[in-house]
């Protein structure tokens, strides 16, 4: 089927009319479903030979060498608290006002994401420098 890209704007679009038009409690665990995919996701990636950071980072870079695979896997445990606590916050969202978890789950959750994104790209780069003269 050639339109599966349109699969999750529907949902979506689904999900901001069934909150928007009703009291539909159930709605609000939505952040906490697409949370716990991504801690999960991360989290199980630790039981494998290569995690999913790994997997990203061969994928842009070839061949990895032994500190590669090492940081990448910290990173990748970085990600795991970081999603655990995201999945912590977005079900306690659940009982609090609908204007906070709106502000929480549609504003401050892709923040720290973006922080943690930003956080992790510069220490990559300064390690990158140290390591690898």
């Amino acid at each position: 089927m050639k339109l599966k890209f349109l699969v999750p704007i529907f949902v979506t679009l689904c999900v901001i009319f069934i909150f928007h038009y009703t009291q539909f409690f159930a709605v609000k665990f939505y952040p906490v479903a697409a949370n716990l995919t991504v801690f999960l996701v991360f989290f199980t990636s630790l039981f494998a030979k290569e995690t999913v950071v790994q997997k990203i980072a061969r994928t842009i870079e070839g061949e990895l060498d032994e500190f590669t695979k090492n940081y990448t896997r910290k990173v990748t445990y970085a990600w795991c608290v970081f999603c655990f606590v995201n999945l912590l916050l977005s079900i306690a969202t659940v009982f609090m006002t609908e204007k906070f978890w709106a502000l929480y789950n549609g504003c401050i959750s892709y923040l720290a994401i973006g922080t943690m994104f930003a956080v992790e790209y510069i220490i990559r780069t300064v390690l990158r420098k140290k390591y690898r003269r």
